[in-house]
This record gives structure tokens, sequence and C-alpha cells, in this order.
């Protein structure tokens, strides 16, 4: 029994080793097997990083081009010409960087390779910026070909380059306060670049429908020969007068048209900011932004006598034969009012213009009345803000309530703050035939003048006119603005310059109203200097500083204004006119 038991249980431990045995041998794997399995989880890697990497590459066409179209393609603008068709504006192709920061893999190191072809490179911001969770980051704008080479040479995975448009300006400063500058955008800031956007070109480049297309150029009226004169004689006074600023414009009487504009200290609209060592922004040279032609408001000082006198000429209260009491100063609510080198008599009309008198320039609109002369400065469109394509004009200031001594100051240019360029037009107005025309920077006919232009004065105010204008240019303060030839014809104004609401008696704004050839008026040329320190045989008045600046313009640019002189004539322009 015992035995029968060991042979059962001996069988049974054999069965199952056996069973085991088979069992091992059954679960060993095929090596064919396993090579197709390893072929087919190698095969699905493939495909996988293969899908993955289409998926990228469609991810970020789409994505690159949602960006170019919708948010970082710089439109193309319209070319700017001058009136003879000389370029002063266009775009140029460049390239911008950009970062696509998903895709940087070492902010820090790619920080440190840009730096050595951007010596310039602000590291704390770009390294922010390649750190950030955004699909698309600049890091810097309008690169030079040199250093988009040597970034591509630097191999730098996760940044890229973007054509774009940059605004040029091959004249530098020579018209910047004409035409204006630009931003990184190609969105215009300022002067007529700002007027093109203001004219349904922002409408149309927000609408997508600037990009690459080829736009008809816009041409304005200034001629660029005259221009670069212009800014060459105001910026040499500056300097050689030591002024705060200095400024003129060329108008044309009979169109209103715009030839000539400039006011220094200017700036170059290639680079219309500057940055210091230390990085901060160079606000002085910002200050150049300023035009004082259009943009600025001042008390003009004696230039207004001419208005004064065309007032009381065209009201019928005095002709050019009428004398006025200037033999005393006028005393009136506490101040005094003298000449400035005073005859202390009665004078003329072409007398007081002659010899500047505020006696007799008070006179003269005393007999007219506060609300005449008012509403005659209003009619020059002196008291409001002038109308013309140039952005940023500034309004004129005048007394809220006109009392008798304003009007007896504004007589004379103080209590009144316009524009030059205003001032300029409204002088036009007087000697043009009595046409006031609105400015305009862009070409304009004499049949689309006519169309406009209003009538401010008699046709025989705008003959006495140009007789006192010319008789002043011969006898008075104008013969320093004298061109042999070119029979000028003008007007001082030295005021006491404004600081902080007082007047400076050492500080002046100095100014001079010219019209040329005067027999027949075809330009107005107004010159400013802000501040002189010194001034020809060491004057500082505007006989010493704003006058000379009218001649060496006028001598420079008559002829490219095709202005003939004369000379031998035997008519006196003085006798044409028997007051």
């Amino acid at each position: 029994m015992i035995s029968f038991i060991v042979r059962l249980r001996s069988r049974a431990h054999f069965t199952i080793r056996a069973k085991a045995n088979r069992g091992v041998l059954l679960s060993r794997p095929d090596p064919r097997r396993r090579i197709a399995l390893l072929i087919a989880g190698f095969v699905m890697l493939y495909v996988g990083v293969g899908a993955r990497l289409v998926q990228y590459g469609l991810t970020d066409t789409l994505t690159a081009g949602a960006i170019n179209v919708n948010q970082h393609t710089v439109a193309s603008r319209p070319d700017i010409l001058d009136r003879h068709g000389q370029l002063l504006a266009t775009d140029i192709n460049t390239v911008s960087l950009y970062a696509e920061p998903r895709k940087v893999i070492d902010a820090d190191e790619v920080v440190e390779k840009l730096a050595t072809v951007m010596p310039d490179l602000d590291w704390s911001e770009t390294h922010r910026r390649l750190k950030s969770k955004s699909a698309f980051q600049w890091l810097r704008r309008q690169l030079t070909p040199r250093q988009q080479a040597d970034i591509l040479a630097l191999g730098i995975p996760g940044i890229g380059f973007r054509p774009e448009k940059r605004r040029f300006y091959p004249g530098g400063p020579t018209a910047a306060h004409v035409v204006g500058h630009v931003n990184i955008d190609n969105l215009g800031l300022a002067g007529m670049e700002r007027y093109i956007d203001q004219q349904g070109y922002a409408d149309l480049r927000a609408a997508g429908l600037t990009n690459d297309t080829r736009m008809e150029p816009v041409r304005l009226s200034i001629d660029l020969r005259v221009q670069h004169i212009v800014r060459d004689v105001v910026q040499n006074a500056m300097t050689k007068y030591e002024a705060e600023a200095a400024g003129a414009v060329i108008v044309d009487a009979e169109t209103g048209e715009v030839l000539a504009m400039a006011s220094v200290p200017d700036y170059d609209p290639n680079q219309p900011s500057r940055t210091l060592a230390d990085g901060s922004i160079d606000r002085d040279y910002e200050k150049g932004w300023f035009n004082r032609v259009s943009n600025a408001t001042f008390e003009m000082g004696s230039t207004f006598k001419g208005f004064t006198l065309a007032m009381g000429l065209d009201a019928g209260h005095i002709t050019l034969s009428s004398v006025v009491d200037a033999s005393r100063p006028i005393r009136m609510g506490g101040f005094t009012i003298r000449d400035f080198r005073g005859k202390n008599r009665p004078l003329t009309i072409p007398e007081v213009f002659q010899y500047s008198s505020n006696i007799g320039t008070a006179a003269v609109a005393d007999r007219v009345g506060i609300d005449g002369h008012r509403e005659f400065l209003t009619r020059l469109g002196l008291l409001s803000k002038m109308e013309t394509e140039m952005p940023g004009v500034a309004t004129p200031t005048q007394p809220r309530t006109w009392k008798k001594i304003n009007s007896v100051t504004i007589s004379f240019g103080h209590g009144v703050a316009t524009t030059p360029l205003q001032t300029a037009v409204a002088a036009a107005a007087l000697i043009n035939g009595g046409n006031l025309i609105n400015p305009t920077f862009l070409p304009r006919s004499k049949d689309a003048a006519a169309e406009i232009a209003r009538a401010v004065v008699k046709d025989k105010t705008s003959d006495d006119m140009r007789f006192l204008y010319r008789w002043n240019g011969v006898n008075g303060s104008g013969r320093s603005a004298q061109v042999e030839g070119f029979d000028v014809g003008g007007k001082t104004g030295t005021a006491d310059k404004v600081i902080n609401g007082r007047y400076a008696k050492d500080i002046n704004f100095n100014a001079f109203i010219a019209g040329f050839p005067m027999a027949k008026p075809r330009y107005v040329v107004l010159t400013f200097v802000d501040a002189p320190k010194t001034g020809e045989n060491g004057g500082r008045t505007a006989a010493s500083t704003a006058a000379p600046i009218t001649k060496d313009i006028i001598a420079r640019s008559a002829a490219l204004l095709s202005v003939h002189p004369t000379f031998g004539t035997t008519a006196d322009p003085l006798q044409l006119v028997d007051y």
C-alpha cells in the first residue's frame, strides 16, 4: 500500500514537471516575432514624429501668416514729392528680427549671442520677451543688411526675419517740419505724413489694402531748392545771433502756396528720436519736433502796425496824407505808451510806418474803435485757427474782453499772439489786391485760388499798403532787407518776449514781414529770430536780425522763384502813389 502510494506520487510529480516543462517550452518567444515587433515599434515612433513635424509646420505657417497680415505687416506709403517731382519721402525694403519664444531652447544663450551683433541690445527686455508664452515677439526692428547676415551666421533656433518697409527721407532735416515723420510701423505722426493718414490712408491700411501696393505719389507745393536755402539761412542765423530759435516761410501771394518753411532747431525725420549713452531718450533732440512757424503763437510786435494802418485806410478814417499827433506819450490805465526813438511831433501815415510809432498807430486804432478793430483782425484770419492741411496748427490767443487799453497795445502787436504763418498770409492779403487765401502745402493754380479767395480789403487799400511797405523798405527799418534789383518792401517787428506771463525787457522776439517785387508782389517772406543775444552791428532788434535773414533768403532764392531783377528803371515806385 505504501509502495503504491510512493509510485503514485512519483508519477504525479513527473506529470506535473512534464507539464511545467511543456509550458516553458511553449511560452518561449520566436526570434522572428521579436524582430517584427521591434520594427513595428520604430515605424510607429517615426510616423508619430513625422506627423508632429507636419503639424508644427502647418501650425507655424498659419500662425505666421495670421501675424503677418493682421498684426505685424508694415504697409506701403505713397512717395512724397516737391512741386518739381523731387523725392522728399519714400519706402525702402528692410528686415526686422523676431522670435518664437515657444521654440527658443535657451533664452540666456540667445541674448548673449545677439548682443555680439547688437551691442546696444536691452538684455533684460529681450530676455523677458524670449521667456514669454506668446507665439511671436519683435526683438529688433529694421536691421541693417550686415546685422542680418551676422545674426544668420549665429544659427540661433527660434528666431527669424520678416521683410518690412522703412520710411526714408533723402533730404534729412531739410524739410522736416513740412514732410513730418512716421513711427516704426509707418504710421504718420507729424507734418504732411500725418495729413496723408488723415485723408483715408489709415482706413485703407486698416482694411489691408496698402500692403505691397504701389500708391500714387503725393506732390507738395514746396520747392526743395528754395527749402534748402531757407533752412540753411535760418540755421546759420540761429548760430550767428546766438538765438534760441529761428524760422522763415515763403508764401505765394497769388495762390497761397507755401514754397518753403523752416523752423530751427529741427530734427532728422530718418531718426526722430535719439538715445543717450545711459539709455534714456534725448529730450533736447526731440524739442526739434516743435514747428514754430505754424504750431506756435507769438506776439508779432510792430509787424501788426501794417494791419492797423490798413484797417484805418480801409475804413476811411485815414488816408496816406493824414497826420496824427505823436508828440506826447499816451497814458492809459496806469500804463504809458511811448515811441522807441520817437520824433516827438505830428507824423504823416508813411512816417508812422517808417518810424514805427506806437503812439501814431494807437491813434489810428482809436479812430476805428474797439469793435471795428477786433472785426478787422478777425476778417484777416488773425484771431482764429488757420485752415490748412498741416496738422498741429496753433490757435491764436486774444483778450477775453477787449478794452481800450487792449486795442491800443494790440495796434502795435502786443496782447494778441498769432502764428508766423498766418501773419504772413494776412500780410499777403494786404498787398495782393486785398484777397485772403488760406495757405496750402499742396499745389494750387491761380484759378483754384481765385475760387476760394475772400476779399478782405479794398483795392485802394491794397495799393496804399504796397506803397507803405515799399516806403519802409527804402527809408525805414526795411533797408536791412533790401536786395538790389528785387524791389523789397517790408516791416520789422521787435517785441519784448513773454516769459511766464510777463514781458522780459532784455529778451526779444524779432520778426520781419516782406513782399517782393513790390510793384506787383509775387511772394511774401516772413522771418523771425527768437531771443537773439546779438545781431548785425551789435544790435538785437529785428532790423539787425530778422531783416538780414530776409535779405539773404531773397538774394539766394529769387531767381529760383522766377523773379527777374530790374535795374536802371526810370520810374520811382515811391512816386506811383501821391499821398
